[in-house]
Protein backbone atom coordinates (compact mmCIF):
# COMPACT_ATOMS: atom_id res chain seq x y z
CA UNK A 1 0.00 0.00 0.00
CA UNK A 2 3.04 2.26 0.75
CA UNK A 3 4.19 1.39 -2.37
CA UNK A 4 0.88 2.13 -4.42
CA UNK A 5 1.00 5.43 -2.66
CA UNK A 6 4.12 6.60 -3.28
CA UNK A 7 3.50 5.58 -6.43
CA UNK A 8 -0.13 7.77 -6.56
CA UNK A 9 2.28 10.11 -5.10
CA UNK A 10 4.91 10.55 -7.77
CA UNK A 11 2.17 10.44 -9.79
CA UNK A 12 0.92 13.96 -8.60
CA UNK A 13 3.96 15.70 -10.37
CA UNK A 14 3.18 14.22 -13.44
CA UNK A 15 0.37 16.51 -13.58
CA UNK A 16 2.88 19.56 -14.01
CA UNK A 17 3.46 19.28 -17.75
CA UNK A 18 0.04 19.05 -18.48
CA UNK A 19 -0.12 22.56 -16.40
CA UNK A 20 2.49 23.64 -18.06
CA UNK A 21 1.12 22.79 -21.51
CA UNK A 22 -1.83 24.22 -20.24
CA UNK A 23 0.16 27.43 -19.64
CA UNK A 24 1.37 27.09 -23.00
CA UNK A 25 -1.42 28.37 -24.37
CA UNK A 26 -1.22 31.97 -23.83
CA UNK A 27 1.65 31.70 -25.55
CA UNK A 28 0.41 30.22 -28.19
CA UNK A 29 -2.43 33.08 -27.63
CA UNK A 30 0.42 35.19 -27.90
CA UNK A 31 2.13 33.97 -31.32
CA UNK A 32 -1.48 34.67 -32.78
CA UNK A 33 -1.46 37.84 -32.06
CA UNK A 34 1.78 38.57 -33.11
CA UNK A 35 0.62 37.16 -36.18
CA UNK A 36 -2.16 39.39 -36.54
CA UNK A 37 -0.01 41.91 -35.80
CA UNK A 38 2.61 41.31 -38.35
CA UNK A 39 -0.92 40.56 -41.04
CA UNK A 40 -1.85 44.78 -39.65
CA UNK A 41 1.74 45.36 -40.23
CA UNK A 42 1.87 44.14 -43.76
CA UNK A 43 -2.05 45.50 -44.78
CA UNK A 44 -0.95 48.94 -43.89
CA UNK A 45 2.61 48.50 -45.41
CA UNK A 46 0.17 47.60 -48.51
CA UNK A 47 -1.37 50.40 -47.86
CA UNK A 48 0.64 52.71 -47.18
CA UNK A 49 2.85 52.40 -50.25
CA UNK A 50 -0.46 52.18 -52.53
CA UNK A 51 -1.10 55.69 -51.42
CA UNK A 52 2.75 56.61 -51.92
CA UNK A 53 2.04 54.95 -54.97
CA UNK A 54 -1.27 57.00 -55.63
CA UNK A 55 0.99 60.46 -54.73
CA UNK A 56 3.84 59.53 -57.43
CA UNK A 57 1.25 58.97 -60.04
CA UNK A 58 -0.55 62.23 -59.58
CA UNK A 59 2.60 64.08 -59.53
CA UNK A 60 3.62 62.61 -62.59
CA UNK A 61 0.16 63.22 -63.93
CA UNK A 62 0.88 67.00 -63.20
CA UNK A 63 4.24 67.07 -65.10
CA UNK A 64 6.14 67.48 -61.69
CA UNK A 65 8.92 64.76 -60.06
CA UNK A 66 7.24 63.15 -57.13
CA UNK A 67 7.87 65.03 -54.02
CA UNK A 68 7.84 68.53 -55.96
CA UNK A 69 4.89 69.68 -55.33
CA UNK A 70 4.76 68.92 -52.10
CA UNK A 71 7.83 70.95 -51.44
CA UNK A 72 6.73 74.33 -53.00
CA UNK A 73 3.35 74.12 -52.20
CA UNK A 74 0.17 74.24 -54.83
CA UNK A 75 0.42 76.12 -58.12
CA UNK A 76 -0.98 79.48 -58.08
CA UNK A 77 -2.36 79.36 -61.59
CA UNK A 78 -5.90 80.35 -60.23
CA UNK A 79 -4.65 83.43 -58.50
CA UNK A 80 -3.07 84.35 -61.68
CA UNK A 81 -6.18 84.09 -63.69
CA UNK A 82 -8.45 85.73 -60.74
CA UNK A 83 -6.67 88.79 -60.26
CA UNK A 84 -5.72 88.90 -64.73
CA UNK A 85 -9.65 88.47 -64.45
CA UNK A 86 -10.70 91.50 -62.41
CA UNK A 87 -8.29 93.94 -63.74
CA UNK A 88 -9.85 93.27 -67.61
CA UNK A 89 -13.31 93.41 -65.96
CA UNK A 90 -12.30 96.52 -64.15
CA UNK A 91 -10.80 98.04 -67.48
CA UNK A 92 -12.85 96.77 -69.60
CA UNK A 93 -16.03 98.12 -67.51
CA UNK A 94 -14.49 101.55 -67.01
CA UNK A 95 -14.02 102.09 -70.93
CA UNK A 96 -17.81 101.18 -71.40
CA UNK A 97 -18.79 103.88 -69.03
CA UNK A 98 -16.27 106.51 -70.04
CA UNK A 99 -16.84 106.18 -73.71
CA UNK A 100 -20.92 106.53 -72.99
CA UNK A 101 -20.68 109.40 -70.71
CA UNK A 102 -17.68 111.12 -71.95
CA UNK A 103 -16.54 110.95 -75.16
CA UNK A 104 -17.16 114.28 -77.08
CA UNK A 105 -18.08 116.56 -73.73
CA UNK A 106 -16.09 118.75 -71.58
CA UNK A 107 -13.88 116.98 -68.99
CA UNK A 108 -14.70 116.38 -65.35
CA UNK A 109 -12.31 117.52 -62.86
CA UNK A 110 -11.79 115.38 -60.18
CA UNK A 111 -8.75 117.17 -58.76
CA UNK A 112 -8.43 120.23 -59.97
CA UNK A 113 -6.82 121.15 -63.02
CA UNK A 114 -4.72 118.73 -62.09
CA UNK A 115 -6.15 114.96 -62.39
CA UNK A 116 -9.15 115.60 -64.90
CA UNK A 117 -11.60 112.67 -67.05
CA UNK A 118 -11.27 113.30 -70.59
CA UNK A 119 -11.49 110.57 -73.77
CA UNK A 120 -8.84 110.58 -75.88
CA UNK A 121 -7.94 107.48 -78.57
CA UNK A 122 -4.52 106.68 -78.91
CA UNK A 123 -3.27 104.58 -81.11
CA UNK A 124 0.05 104.14 -79.77
CA UNK A 125 1.40 102.69 -76.69
CA UNK A 126 0.78 103.16 -72.95
CA UNK A 127 0.83 106.88 -72.01
CA UNK A 128 0.05 107.89 -75.85
CA UNK A 129 4.32 106.71 -76.85
CA UNK A 130 4.26 105.41 -80.58
CA UNK A 131 1.55 106.65 -82.04
CA UNK A 132 2.38 105.24 -85.86
CA UNK A 133 3.13 101.69 -83.91
CA UNK A 134 0.05 100.59 -83.33
CA UNK A 135 0.40 97.05 -85.35
CA UNK A 136 3.70 96.43 -83.42
CA UNK A 137 2.55 97.14 -79.83
CA UNK A 138 0.26 94.60 -80.84
CA UNK A 139 2.30 92.15 -81.53
CA UNK A 140 4.39 92.68 -78.20
CA UNK A 141 0.69 92.90 -76.39
CA UNK A 142 0.21 89.12 -77.65
CA UNK A 143 3.90 87.67 -77.19
CA UNK A 144 3.87 88.87 -73.89
CA UNK A 145 0.43 87.05 -72.94
CA UNK A 146 1.74 84.06 -74.62
CA UNK A 147 4.98 84.24 -72.55
CA UNK A 148 3.40 84.92 -69.13
CA UNK A 149 0.99 81.82 -70.06
CA UNK A 150 3.69 79.45 -69.78
CA UNK A 151 5.63 80.89 -67.08
CA UNK A 152 1.80 80.05 -65.14
CA UNK A 153 2.84 76.63 -65.72
CA UNK A 154 5.59 76.53 -63.26
CA UNK A 155 3.90 79.46 -60.93
CA UNK A 156 3.98 78.49 -57.14
CA UNK A 157 4.89 81.92 -55.75
CA UNK A 158 1.97 84.25 -54.49
CA UNK A 159 3.04 87.38 -55.03
CA UNK A 160 4.41 86.66 -58.53
CA UNK A 161 0.69 85.00 -59.42
CA UNK A 162 -0.60 88.90 -57.93
CA UNK A 163 2.26 90.44 -60.41
CA UNK A 164 1.41 88.39 -63.59
CA UNK A 165 -1.95 88.61 -63.22
CA UNK A 166 -1.93 92.30 -63.19
CA UNK A 167 0.55 92.34 -66.36
CA UNK A 168 -1.90 89.50 -68.43
CA UNK A 169 -5.06 91.60 -67.22
CA UNK A 170 -3.67 95.04 -68.16
CA UNK A 171 -2.38 93.55 -71.51
CA UNK A 172 -5.42 92.07 -72.51
CA UNK A 173 -7.65 94.98 -71.73
CA UNK A 174 -5.65 97.27 -73.88
CA UNK A 175 -5.35 94.18 -76.65
CA UNK A 176 -9.02 93.96 -76.63
CA UNK A 177 -9.16 97.80 -77.61
CA UNK A 178 -6.55 97.09 -80.31
CA UNK A 179 -8.91 93.94 -81.68
CA UNK A 180 -12.60 95.66 -82.01
CA UNK A 181 -12.43 99.24 -82.10
CA UNK A 182 -11.90 101.33 -85.00
CA UNK A 183 -10.63 101.77 -87.24
CA UNK A 184 -9.63 98.28 -87.56
CA UNK A 185 -8.31 95.22 -86.42
CA UNK A 186 -5.05 95.41 -84.95
CA UNK A 187 -5.33 98.80 -85.37
CA UNK A 188 -7.66 99.54 -83.10
CA UNK A 189 -7.52 102.82 -80.63
CA UNK A 190 -7.00 102.17 -77.19
CA UNK A 191 -9.34 104.51 -74.97
CA UNK A 192 -7.63 106.68 -72.77
CA UNK A 193 -9.56 108.93 -70.02
CA UNK A 194 -7.89 109.50 -67.15
CA UNK A 195 -5.58 112.76 -67.52
CA UNK A 196 -3.20 113.58 -65.17
CA UNK A 197 -1.44 117.86 -65.57
CA UNK A 198 2.15 117.57 -66.88
CA UNK A 199 2.17 113.66 -67.59
CA UNK A 200 0.31 111.45 -69.39
CA UNK A 201 -3.80 110.39 -70.32
CA UNK A 202 -4.00 106.63 -69.56
CA UNK A 203 -6.37 104.38 -68.43
CA UNK A 204 -6.87 100.96 -65.84
CA UNK A 205 -5.16 98.53 -68.00
CA UNK A 206 -1.81 100.99 -68.35
CA UNK A 207 -1.85 101.09 -64.72
CA UNK A 208 -2.19 97.09 -63.99
CA UNK A 209 0.85 97.12 -66.23
CA UNK A 210 3.28 99.48 -64.72
CA UNK A 211 1.69 97.72 -60.84
CA UNK A 212 2.72 94.80 -62.37
CA UNK A 213 5.85 95.37 -63.99
CA UNK A 214 6.83 97.47 -60.67
CA UNK A 215 6.29 94.62 -58.56
CA UNK A 216 7.76 92.57 -60.72
CA UNK A 217 11.23 94.51 -60.73
CA UNK A 218 10.70 94.52 -56.83
CA UNK A 219 10.56 89.96 -56.47
CA UNK A 220 13.64 89.61 -58.72
CA UNK A 221 15.44 92.13 -56.37
CA UNK A 222 14.50 90.35 -53.35
CA UNK A 223 15.82 86.95 -55.68
CA UNK A 224 11.97 85.52 -55.90
CA UNK A 225 11.33 82.74 -58.65
CA UNK A 226 8.11 82.24 -60.15
CA UNK A 227 8.39 78.52 -58.67
CA UNK A 228 8.62 79.50 -55.67
CA UNK A 229 12.46 79.63 -55.36
CA UNK A 230 15.16 82.05 -53.72
CA UNK A 231 18.32 82.99 -55.13
CA UNK A 232 20.88 83.06 -52.42
CA UNK A 233 23.14 85.99 -52.53
CA UNK A 234 26.67 85.09 -52.96
CA UNK A 235 28.55 85.52 -49.56
CA UNK A 236 25.38 82.90 -48.15
CA UNK A 237 25.80 80.36 -51.15
CA UNK A 238 27.59 79.03 -54.06
CA UNK A 239 26.31 81.28 -57.58
CA UNK A 240 22.52 79.50 -58.67
CA UNK A 241 22.42 78.13 -55.30
CA UNK A 242 18.84 78.62 -54.41
CA UNK A 243 16.31 77.23 -51.29
CA UNK A 244 12.30 78.25 -51.00
CA UNK A 245 11.07 81.38 -50.51
CA UNK A 246 10.34 81.75 -47.06
CA UNK A 247 7.46 83.63 -47.71
CA UNK A 248 5.24 81.08 -49.28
Amino acid sequence: MTESGETRTSAVPAEAPGATAVGVAPAGATAVGAAGLGATAVGATAVGTAAVGATAVGAVVDGAEPGQEASKGRRRIGVLLVVALLAFLIDFGSKLLVVARLENHAAIKVIGDVVTFQVIRNSGAAFGMGQALTVVFTMIASAVIVVIWRIARRLYSLPWAIALGLLLGGALGNLTDRLFRSPGVFRGHVVDFISVQHFAVFNLADSAIVCGGILVVLLSFRGSNPDGTVHQPAEKGSKGERAEDPAE
